[in-house]
C-alpha cells in the first residue's frame, strides 16, 4: 500500500488534535474539581447526578420545613407554659374563694384578681407569633380566634407541615381543642370552656351575698364546679404541651437524621462526579509530555517529504 505525504500529515494532525482535546479535558476538570462537567463525560454518572441532585434539594426543602415547625411548636409550648401558670394562679383564687367566712370585699377582690387571670389567658389565646399570625386560630390565621366573650371563632383544623418524606406533625392546634375542651378522664360536671368557667365564678364573687345562707350555698356550688373546671382545663393544656414536647424531641431526631442524610449524599455526589486528583493530574501531566511528543514529531516533518524518506 502506498502511503502518501498527505496520509502521513493527515496522521499526525489527528495525533496531535486527540492529544490535544485529552490534555484540554484534563485541564477542565483540575479548574472545576470536577469529573463530570457535562453529560457526554460519562452518561451514566450525569443521569444518577441529577436524580441525586433532586435528592439533596428534597432534603434541603425539609430541613427547611423542621426549622419552621421548631419554631412554631417552640412557640406555641412557650404560650402554653404562660396558660399554665395563669390557670394555677387562677386555681389558687378558687381555693381562696371557697372560704365560706370571706366577707363581699374580699369576694370582690377575688373577683378582681381573677378577672386580671382571665384576660390574660384571653391575651395569650389570641396571641400572634412574629409574622402576625395567630398562634391558636388554624388555618384563620389572620383572625383573632376568640372574641370577648370567649367563644372560639377560629378554624376548625390544625396547622400542619411535612417534616420529613414519610412524617407530617400538627404545628399549630387550633384554641377550641385547647381552652374550649376536656381529655378523657376529665371531673365531670364542668365548664369545658375556661372563660365559660371563669366568667360564672367571677360574677358570683362580685355578686354580695351578706349572711344569705342560700346565695352562699349557690355561690359555694358555683365556685366548685370552676375548681372543677379549671382543673379539667389545666389537664388539658398539660396533654397538648405534653404532645408539644414529644414533637420537638422527634424535630431534633429527625433533623439529625437529615444532616447524615445530607452528608451521605454529599459523599455520593463527590464520587460520581468530583476528580480524582493524584489521577486527574498525571494524566494531565502525561497527556502534555504526549502532546509535546507530538508537536515535535510533526514539526520534524514539515521539512521532509516522502522521496526524501525513501532516499
Amino acid at each position: 500500500m502506498r502511503v502518501s505525504t498527505l496520509m502521513m500529515y493527515q496522521q499526525n494532525m489527528r495525533g496531535i488534535t486527540d492529544s490535544q482535546s485529552a490534555w484540554l479535558k484534563y485541564g477542565e476538570q483540575m479548574s472545576t474539581g470536577k469529573r463530570v462537567n457535562r453529560a457526554s463525560d460519562d452518561p451514566v454518572a450525569a443521569s444518577q447526578a441529577v436524580v441525586l441532585s433532586q435528592a439533596q434539594a428534597q432534603n434541603s426543602q425539609y430541613a427547611t420545613a423542621r426549622t419552621f415547625a421548631t419554631q412554631r411548636v417552640s412557640i406555641e409550648e412557650s404560650t402554653l407554659s404562660q396558660v399554665t401558670t395563669a390557670i394555677q394562679a387562677a386555681q389558687e383564687k378558687i381555693v381562696n374563694a371557697g372560704n365560706g367566712t370571706l366577707s363581699d370585699d374580699d369576694r370582690a377582690s377575688l373577683a378582681t384578681a381573677l378577672q386580671g387571670i382571665r384576660d390574660q389567658i384571653m391575651n395569650l389565646a389570641n396571641s400572634t407569633d412574629g409574622n402576625g399570625r395567630y398562634i391558636f386560630a388554624g388555618y384563620k390565621s389572620d383572625t383573632a380566634p376568640f372574641d370577648e366573650t370567649g367563644q372560639y371563632i377560629g378554624g376548625e383544623v390544625n396547622v400542619e407541615q411535612q417534616v420529613d418524606s414519610s412524617r407530617s406533625m400538627v404545628i399549630g392546634h387550633t384554641g377550641n381543642l385547647i381552652f374550649d375542651n376536656e381529655t378523657s378522664n376529665a371531673k365531670p360536671d364542668a365548664d369545658k370552656n375556661i372563660f365559660t368557667a371563669l366568667d360564672s365564678a367571677i360574677a358570683t364573687l362580685n355578686d354580695a351575698v351578706g349572711d344569705d345562707e342560700t346565695k352562699q350555698d349557690a355561690a359555694a356550688a358555683i365556685i366548685d364546679r370552676t375548681n372543677r373546671s379549671l382543673s379539667n382545663a389545666l389537664n388539658n393544656v398539660l396533654t397538648v404541651r405534653a404532645e408539644l414536647g414529644t414533637q420537638l424531641d422527634e424535630l431534633g431526631k429527625l433533623d439529625d437524621l437529615g444532616d447524615d442524610r445530607a452528608l451521605a449524599q454529599t459523599q455520593q455526589m463527590s464520587n460520581l462526579v468530583d476528580v480524582d486528583w493524584n489521577a486527574t493530574i498525571s494524566n494531565y501531566t502525561m497527556q502534555q509530555t504526549a502532546l509535546q511528543a507530538a508537536y515535535k514529531a510533526f514539526t520534524d516533518m514539515q521539512g521532509m517529504s516522502l522521496f526524501q524518506l525513501n532516499k
